[in-house]
């Protein structure tokens, strides 16, 4: 026997039920990366890479960081900007004569500075000279060593230091 296809019936057979989405959890899940990403934004916009020698300091501040050349320095190392300046740390043969003065990084300073007074005067968007330099420095290092740094980043020409040591939650 042949089957015989009724078209009043058809329709019945495809409606589909409506289904309810609970989108409860999800909204909670979207809370949650927000403010995990607000928690952890960072608005000065620089990114530091602290190398594994320097233990940083610890500190309730609330300052932002700004701009500037990266002094990195460690017990027996130097860096500006992640380039090594000086290793090994013999005060005698990165003095100059009055000892209050370190050569191998007043040079690099020196150097950065004319390459930003370079673009400076090349560029007319360029960023003008600030003179900003910040110090990571290691929290073993003694404060004579300290002064010297400071002495030496001064007459290089950046006269303004920011001290970057790690905030506490």
């Amino acid at each position: 026997m042949s089957r015989v296809r009724s078209i009043s019936g058809r329709g019945k057979r495809r409606k589909k039920k409506v289904m309810d989405l609970d989108i409860t959890s999800l909204l909670d899940i979207l809370v949650i990366l927000l403010v995990f990403l607000l928690k952890n934004y960072n608005a000065s916009g620089i990114v530091l890479n602290v190398p594994k020698g320097i233990e940083l300091p610890s500190s309730q501040s609330q300052s932002l960081n700004t701009s500037g050349i990266i002094v990195q320095v460690s017990p027996n190392t130097i860096w500006v900007d992640n380039k090594i300046v000086l290793e090994a740390q013999n005060d005698t043969l990165a003095e100059d004569r009055t000892g209050r003065r370190i050569i191998p990084l007043f040079n690099e300073l020196v150097k950065k500075k004319e390459v930003i007074k370079q673009i400076e005067k090349s560029s007319p968007n360029a960023k003008k000279f600030s003179g900003v330099v910040n110090l990571v420095v290691d929290k073993t290092i003694k404060y004579s060593y300290i002064k010297k740094l400071m002495y030496t980043t001064a007459e290089a020409g950046f006269g303004k230091y920011k001290f970057i040591v790690m905030g506490e939650e």
